[in-house]
C-alpha cells in the first residue's frame, strides 16, 4: 500500500498513520496548488457505534519547502477536537443527521488550522522562534457516511464542510473514498501480479487485478491554496524551467512526547513538545524501499536527514526480487549492478532539466523524500494514470494527482523502465514495460471539484 500500516509502531496507531500524500496544480483553479493527507488506513465502511475519526491528541501537517533543502518553509498544522452531546447513549447519531448543527448528531469533531511560516516574520512568534498565524478555529468536520436513515443526503453535509478562509485557503477534514487503488492480495504474495500470467511468468492462472481498496474508505485533511502563498518569493511562476516553480511537499502526524494514562479515573493526559511519529511524501517510499529494521526511525526523521536511506533506493531490494520472483524474465536488470540514479532523481532530488524536454522538477543536492511539484506546468487536458511515463508532465512524479497509477508507476521504474534517463546505453527488458496490476479505479472513486476524493461509502449499502 502507499503508506498504509508500513512501519511497526505506526500500525498500531491508525489516527496518526500518514496513508497518502498527494499535491498537484489543480484542474479547476489552475492558480491554486491542492494538498490531501490522508489518515486511519482501511476504514471499513460499517465501522460503529465508535465510527472513524481524527485523533484530539496528534498534530497533523502538511509541510512545504519551496528553497530545496529539506525543510519546511510552510506549514499548515490542524488539531481536532471532539465534543460529545450526551454521554448517556452508546449512539453516535439518535436521528437522521441533515446538518452539521443537526442536535441528533452525538459525536461530533472540529478543528483548528494555523499557517507557521518558519524563519521569516510573521504575525506571533511561538516559543520555538517560527511565526505563526491563526487561520480558522472551530471549523467543524462533517460525520461519517453511516447509511441512507442515518446520513440520508450525505453530499451536502460534505459540501457544508469545505471551508473558505479569509486568506483565501480553502480547506476540508473528513471521511472520503479511498483513493489510493492497489492489488494488496498479489502484492504481497510474493508479487504475484495476476496480469502478468498473460505473459507465463508464473504458473498460476491469468486474471485482472483485484483492488483490495474499492470498499474502503479513508480519513482526509484537504488544503486548497493560491500558488503565491507558497513559492519563496510570492510569485506565480510560468517558466517550468525556474527553480522557484519547485516545491516540496509532504505531510506530518505528531503526538506529545508524554503520555498519561490514570486507570483509577479513566483520565488521559498528554504533555511535552509534540514528536513526529508519522510522515509521507512519495508514495511506497517507507513501504518497500526502506527495510523492516529502519521504518520506525524513518518515520520520525525529517527529509533533510534522508541521507542515510541513499542506499536503498541505489540499490532497491525489490529489484533484486523481481529476478528470484521471475526467473530469467529480467536479464538486464540482473544485470546492472550500478547504482540507481533514476530513482534517486525520481524519489531523492527530482529530475533536473535536460533528461525530459520541457520539464524538471529539481530542487538540488540534498536528498530528501518529498513530493515535488512543478507548479508552472498547467494541468493536462486528457491526463494519463502513468503520468510522466504516459508522457503526461502534470502526472507522478510531479507531485501527485488522485487517479495517478503510482503503483505501476513505481513497479516500472524499479524494473528498469526509468534507467535510460541517466544511462541511454541500458536496454530495458521488454516485461519492465508491462508490470501492472491490472487495476482501473471505478468511476465512484474520485471527483473533479474539491476535496477531489469521492463520496465516502456508506456503512449500510457497502457488502463486506
Amino acid at each position: 500500500m502507499s503508506s498504509h500500516r508500513e512501519a511497526p509502531e505506526i500500525s498500531k496507531d491508525p489516527v496518526a498513520d500518514n496513508t497518502d500524500t498527494y499535491a498537484f496544480v489543480s484542474a479547476d483553479k489552475p492558480d491554486t496548488v491542492t494538498i490531501l493527507t490522508n489518515y486511519v488506513p482501511l476504514e471499513n465502511p460499517p465501522g460503529g457505534p465508535n465510527f472513524y475519526e481524527f485523533g484530539d491528541d496528534v498534530l497533523y501537517a502538511i509541510h512545504v519547502d519551496n528553497d530545496g533543502d529539506g525543510r519546511p518553509d510552510v506549514t499548515y498544522e490542524f488539531e481536532f477536537t471532539s465534543e460529545l452531546r450526551n454521554p448517556d447513549t452508546f449512539l453516535y447519531n439518535t436521528g437522521p443527521i441533515t446538518a452539521l448543527d443537526s442536535p441528533t448528531w452525538n459525536k461530533r469533531q472540529f478543528y483548528s488550522v494555523r499557517k507557521v511560516k518558519h524563519g521569516r516574520r510573521h504575525d506571533e512568534e511561538d516559543r520555538h522562534g517560527r511565526r505563526s498565524k491563526q487561520l480558522a478555529e472551530h471549523l467543524p468536520s462533517p460525520p461519517c457516511n453511516i447509511g441512507p436513515r442515518s446520513t440520508p443526503d450525505y453530499g451536502s453535509l460534505a459540501q457544508a464542510a469545505v471551508h473558505d478562509l479569509p486568506g483565501g485557503e480553502t480547506v476540508f477534514a473528513g471521511q472520503r473514498n479511498e483513493g489510493f487503488f492497489v492489488d494488496l492480495g498479489s502484492i504481497f504474495d510474493l508479487g504475484d501480479l495476476r496480469p502478468l500470467q498473460n505473459l507465463h511468468l508464473i504458473a498460476t492462472s491469468p486474471e485482472m487485478g483485484v483492488d483490495a481498496t474499492a470498499k474502503l474508505n479513508v480519513h482526509t485533511i484537504a488544503l486548497r491554496v493560491p500558488i503565491e502563498k507558497l513559492t519563496r518569493d510570492g510569485s506565480v511562476p510560468h517558466d517550468p524551467m525556474s527553480r522557484k516553480a519547485v516545491l516540496g511537499i509532504w505531510g506530518a502526524a505528531s503526538r506529545r512526547k508524554v503520555r498519561l494514562t490514570d486507570n483509577a479515573n479513566d483520565e488521559r493526559a498528554a504533555t511535552g513538545p509534540w514528536v513526529q511519529v508519522s510522515r509521507l511524501g512519495n508514495p511506497l517510499f517507507n513501504e518497500v524501499v526502506v527495510p523492516l529494521g529502519d521504518k520506525d526511525r524513518w518515520n520520525a526523521l525529517q527529509p533533510e536527514d534522508d541521507d542515510e536511506f541513499v542506499k536503498y533506493v541505489e540499490h532497491p531490494e525489490l529489484a533484486g526480487l523481481l529476478n528470484v520472483l521471475y526467473p530469467g524474465v529480467f536479464p538486464n536488470l540482473a544485470a546492472l549492478t550500478k547504482a540507481r540514479a533514476d530513482l534517486v532523481a525520481i524519489l531523492l532530488t527530482g529530475l533536473p532539466a535536460g533528461i525530459i524536454p520541457g520539464f524538471q522538477n529539481f530542487t538540488g543536492r540534498t536528498p530528501a523524500d518529498m513530493l515535488r511539484l512543478n507548479v508552472a506546468i498547467p494541468p493536462a487536458s486528457s491526463p494519463s494514470p502513468l503520468g510522466l511515463l504516459g508522457n503526461d508532465l502534470a502526472g507522478f512524479p510531479n507531485g501527485r494527482r488522485v487517479a495517478d497509477d503510482v503503483v505501476n508507476i513505481e513497479l516500472r521504474a524499479i524494473g528498469g523502465l526509468t534507467y535510460p534517463l541517466v544511462d541511454p546505453s541500458f536496454t530495458p527488458d521488454a516485461a519492465a514495460s508491462q508490470l501492472t496490476q491490472g487495476l482501473t479505479p471505478g468511476a465512484d472513486r474520485y471527483q473533479s471539484t474539491f476535496p477531489y476524493l469521492g463520496t465516502p461509502h456508506d456503512g449500510f449499502s457497502t457488502p463486506p
